[in-house]
């Protein structure tokens, strides 16, 4: 494998490229798009459904006591897509992700992309709001979730700003950066 987690025919398999940011931020329309690229087999992992699996004493993952919870998620998140990419699948995990769970990532053994979606913190709130559902729609807590990716320090190379692209330039911009490396931890 390159520097870019590319091997020799120019694929993706094999790679686990984790897509995150705040509530709204386009993290599932860009992953399901990046899945249905030509190319490689590939694997979308929607962090979501993995807190949806607990069925009884379920901590909604954005309250502080739920950090025990979160970490087991994470844990068995990190394991399934591992297994997924040394299959041969690239694998887009998509959810909040924040830089304090990488370190369950960072052990790995496949390439590992990390790429934080940040829209500005109204357009946020206002896709969230306008999905309808069971999803999460109150501002407070989507706005001390983007708050949590504001200032990434080390990792701010790992952001996106989101805010003017539609989807399909967005993709085209994560393609490219992922051909070059650009998100590689």
């Amino acid at each position: 494998m390159s520097k870019t987690g590319k091997n020799k025919t120019g694929s993706w398999a094999g790679n686990l490229l984790i897509l995150s940011g705040p509530p709204g931020s386009g993290k599932t329309t860009l992953a399901q798009m990046l899945a249905q690229q030509p190319g490689c087999s590939k694997v979308h992992l929607p962090a979501d459904d993995f807190w949806h699996f607990i069925k009884q004493g379920t901590i909604d993952p954005y309250l502080p006591e739920a950090h025990e919870q979160n970490k087991v998620v994470m844990q068995v998140l990190a394991r399934a897509a591992e297994e997924y990419a040394r299959g041969g699948y690239f694998v887009v995990l998509d959810g909040i992700i924040g830089p304090w769970f990488l370190p369950l990532f960072r052990i790995l053994q496949v390439p590992l992309h990390y790429l934080v979606l940040r829209p500005p913190l109204a357009l946020a709130i206002q896709r969230c709001q306008e999905r309808g559902g069971n999803t999460l729609t109150n501002p407070v807590v989507i706005s001390a979730l983007h708050q949590q990716f504001v200032a990434l320090g080390e990792l701010e190379r790992h952001v996106l700003p989101t805010a003017e692209q539609n989807p399909e330039e967005i993709r085209r911009i994560i393609t490219t950066a992922i051909n070059q490396g650009t998100y590689r931890i």
